[in-house]
């Protein structure tokens, strides 16, 4: 099937949060890629425009604000304007960097609300949600904390346990209690509208599963995944005080859910950049694209998409490019944590190096996986591809220009065949990177690019014009035309990725910009063209700058420790209440791994009363053969609950260290299987 022929693209790059700084894995996940596949439609001289922007409603946004005791709006003002200048230094361009805060953003969601509302495509429904009397308010999921149903993770979230990884309600947790006053929350009615994705699961099918194979394997396979689970109304409402009120009668203390309105800054920026904002939203002739990271799949690929279609005038997305995540040292960006590269300190200790970045996130890109950014690869990169082949090429090729030729291009005196293949090899390396770039595989593209300075170094050593100056200049005029020409075609094909080198490239080559459509074009560089000087391109990092980054997260890891704080009392119990508890003494007989589970271990308990099943999200720090033995203590009364298929009829104490490890509470060994604990 012939590959449809577009009038224009609009690009879009997921919206960050305005309740933090940007750090590296932002740049990796979206923001690089994004920014490459821009600048090389530019370069084609397609019809394209860039839209982002703050996303600036949500709850993480008010926790920051409570926090720091300070409203949403001025914790956005801050961090929309430290993320817009952030994007600027790194040479990430877009047409607009927009905010869900402005007018335009509030009036656009507002419309398509009630487009779909008056359509009858949302359910209202009356459900129960907790409530802190205390504070007067109705509790976000993110307000509630309490203890993990699955793995008894007594930290979890109202909506997903970080320990085991499970998607919760608020009503699953044991033990709830509101984060804002520490009370525990009663249940309330409160009516919320639903978007029913179940009624358009027939359609996302066929539209994703049958219309878009060619889409990534992990944004096509977490698509699959959720249409195969059953898809389930979803609301588009919370009761918040922060955010785009929902404008109908009777939803008074109500605003749109998050997940709502942050797409829908697409189409409002997009309004803010043109008044022909149709044209790239409702116009068949238009190919839309979403730079996201993985966490987002769900939202533009089968819930944004669905808000468009029930809207009935929009168009969708062609193509979502969704990449993992990036680590940091072997371990999870964590912006609590202060583990992270945050882009304002990487241009304070490595200024000037903006490229140098661009080009180690773009060659380690997760397009497909997880993947792991150190420093010494960082440094490895530099020295070993960016100094040692590209930068020492064009060093060359300069240097004995202006060291044989007073400066000028040579003419080419005669070509040899080794000479026509070097000039074809351009083009050729050149739609390798073209081919890359249309099916958004970054990491080849960049590998590909880098072998046109290979090219050209493998071309000058085995010409060596420095052995043949004195015997054949003629020669010589031609084997550093040619190196130049490669040169000039350099400042073409890496643009896209390395922006500020190949900028000071032309300045070295007193080369303007060319289009993508001039590469291989004989003579870019005309015969007597005067250059001007070179300097380095990149230079060498040393140990010495690396060791200094290591030790900043060594730092930050030990601070991290030391800052840790055990976890607050929490609210008091009678004796009567303690006195339900069966707690008691037990050895695990047997333990195996839960298949498909990261931290899921089933065992057999001997509890001296009867054996029992008990399934603990424990994998992460004990190993199963390992614990075939062990005594535990056991709370023997607790409901039983399936988990993964499961019956667990019972849950182990482990005791949770402030960096999150956890360890069982063991009894002593004269402890027999059955004795109560008291």
């Amino acid at each position: 099937m012939t590959a449809k022929i577009f009038k224009r693209t609009l690009v879009t790059s997921a919206l960050p949060y305005a309740n933090g700084p940007l750090h590296l894995g932002h740049l990796a996940g979206v923001y690089v890629p994004s920014d490459i596949y821009v600048r090389y439609l530019r370069q084609r001289g397609r019809d394209v425009i860039s839209v982002c922007g703050s996303d600036e409603h949500g709850v993480p946004i008010t926790l920051k604000a409570r926090n720091e005791g300070i409203s949403p709006q001025e914790v956005v003002d801050r961090y929309h304007a430290i993320n817009k200048k952030a994007f600027e230094d790194f040479g990430i361009f877009f047409d607009i960097y927009s905010r869900t805060s402005n007018q335009v953003h509030h009036e656009t969601a507002s419309e398509i609300f009630k487009t779909l509302y008056e359509k009858g495509v949302f359910l209202e429904k009356t459900s129960e949600q907790y409530y802190d009397q205390e504070a007067a308010t109705f509790l976000a999921d993110r307000y509630i904390s309490g203890t993990c149903p699955h793995c008894g993770n007594p930290s979890a979230y109202g909506d997903q346990c970080e320990q085991c990884g499970t998607s919760l309600s608020p009503t699953d947790l044991v033990n709830p209690v509101s984060t804002i006053s520490g009370s525990k929350p009663v249940l309330k009615e409160t009516k919320h509208w639903y978007l029913p994705l179940d009624k358009y699961e027939p359609w996302l099918r066929e539209w994703i599963l049958e219309e878009h194979k060619e889409w990534k394997s992990n944004v096509y396979g977490q698509c699959k995944s959720w249409l195969d689970q059953g898809l389930h109304p979803r609301a588009v409402s919370r009761d918040l005080d922060w955010g785009i009120p929902v404008p109908v009668e009777g939803a008074d203390g109500k605003v749109l859910y998050v997940w709502f309105d942050a797409p829908i800054g697409y189409i409002s920026a997009t309004k803010e950049l043109t008044p022909d904002w149709e044209l790239y939203w409702k116009d068949e002739e238009t190919r839309m694209i979403h730079f996201i990271g993985k966490d987002n799949i769900v939202f533009h690929c089968i819930v944004f998409p669905t808000i468009l279609k029930a809207e009935g005038s929009f168009i969708l997305p062609d193509n979502v490019p969704a990449n993992e995540f990036l680590n940091l040292e072997n371990d999870k960006i964590s912006t609590s944590r202060n583990w992270a590269v945050w882009l304002h300190e990487y241009l304070e200790d490595f200024p000037g190096k903006q490229d140098v970045m661009r080009y180690v996130l773009c060659a380690n890109a997760p397009e497909n996986k997880d993947n792991d950014f150190t420093w010494k690869d960082f440094q490895s990169r530099n020295n070993n591809e960016l100094v040692a082949v590209l930068g020492n090429f064009v060093n060359r090729a300069i240097v004995l220009t202006h060291k044989y030729f007073e400066g000028r291009v040579p003419e080419v005196t005669g070509l040899t065949d080794q000479d026509r293949a070097t000039l074809e090899e351009i083009k050729s390396i050149a739609l390798c990177v073209e081919q890359s770039l249309e099916q958004f595989r970054f990491r080849e593209a960049i590998k590909n690019g880098m072998d046109l300075a290979r090219l050209g170094n493998k071309y000058l050593a085995d010409t060596e014009p420095w052995k043949l100056i004195n015997t054949d200049p003629e020669r010589v005029k031609t084997i550093l035309n040619i190196s130049l020409q490669i040169c000039a075609n350099l400042t073409i094909v890496l643009d896209p990725f390395l922006p500020f080198s190949m900028k000071k490239l032309r300045g070295f080559l007193q080369f303007g910009e060319c289009t993508w459509d001039q590469i291989g074009t004989p003579d870019l560089l005309e015969a007597g063209h005067m250059l001007g000087l070179a300097s380095l391109l990149f230079e060498k990092i040393e140990d010495e700058q690396i060791q200094a980054q290591l030790d900043k997260l060594h730092l930050t890891r030990e601070e991290n420790e030391e800052a840790a704080e055990v976890s607050p009392q929490k609210e008091e119990i009678t004796f009567d209440d303690f006195t339900r508890m069966d707690l008691r003494v037990g050895t695990i007989l047997e333990a195996e791994k839960v298949s498909k589970t990261k931290k899921l271990i089933k065992m057999r308990v001997e509890l001296g009363i009867e054996v029992r099943t008990i399934v603990s999200g424990i994998a992460e720090y004990y190993e199963a053969d390992a614990l075939p033995g062990r005594k535990v203590c056991v709370l023997a009364n607790l409901a039983p609950r399936t988990i993964k298929g499961i019956e667990s009829k019972g849950m182990i104490l482990l005791s949770e260290n402030p960096d999150g490890t956890l360890h069982f509470v063991e009894p002593s060994g004269e402890a027999v299987n059955g004795s109560e604990i008291n």
